[in-house]
């Protein structure tokens, strides 16, 4: 796993990789503290391609699971990617209720991670 250095602190950590980094919870808290030691950031942004695809089916229970390790470690993410295909109206409005907030973003590009993560108040 590699990183790229970004936002206007050079605080953002855009996680570079072809694995599937956030697959449960204990996936979640390890790239939480893989990322924490290797670069000291808390904010993060993982491509979509590197989510579970089981993450987007919420009766699965796995994105809350994720997520909320996210919250409890303090430790923001930008997961971007296409949500186009996503046609689940629960899945629409748990994308864009999170976007509201000030923790997980869903976003297209990594220019609108950094700056939902740049704006995000710690």
């Amino acid at each position: 796993m590699e990183y790229k250095i970004l936002g206007k602190k050079n605080d953002i950590a855009l996680v570079i990789t072809d694995e599937i980094v956030l697959k449960d919870a204990q996936s979640a808290l390890d790239l939480i503290a893989t990322v924490q030691y290797e670069t000291d950031f808390d904010k993060l942004i993982v491509s979509k391609s590197c989510v579970a695809d089981d993450f987007f089916v919420l009766s699965t229970g796995i994105a809350g699971e994720i997520l909320q390790k996210f919250i409890n470690y303090r430790t923001k993410l930008a997961i971007v990617g296409d949500y186009s295909k996503h046609t689940s109206k629960p899945l629409k409005d748990f994308i864009y209720e999170s976007n509201k907030g000030n923790s997980i973003f869903f976003v297209p590009s990594v220019e609108d991670a950094v700056l939902k993560l740049d704006s995000a108040e710690l």
